[in-house]
């Protein structure tokens, strides 16, 4: 399944946008693979990611 994740994370002084499609088994995994691509990608802690949305894509 493909889930649409959408949330803020905190980019220098600022919180900046996202939205991420993920594929993942379920919900909790999707937010899981975010966590760690924004972390990986932008060097942000998980504490500083507030996710406001997640959707299945069809």
């Amino acid at each position: 399944m493909k889930f649409e994740v959408e949330g803020v994370f905190k980019n220098a002084n600022q919180w900046q946008k996202f939205r991420k499609v993920v594929e993942a088994h379920n919900e909790r995994f999707a937010l899981e693979k975010v966590y760690s691509l924004l972390g990986s990608n932008h060097k942000v802690k998980r504490h500083l990611i507030k996710i406001k949305n997640v959707k299945i894509v069809e």
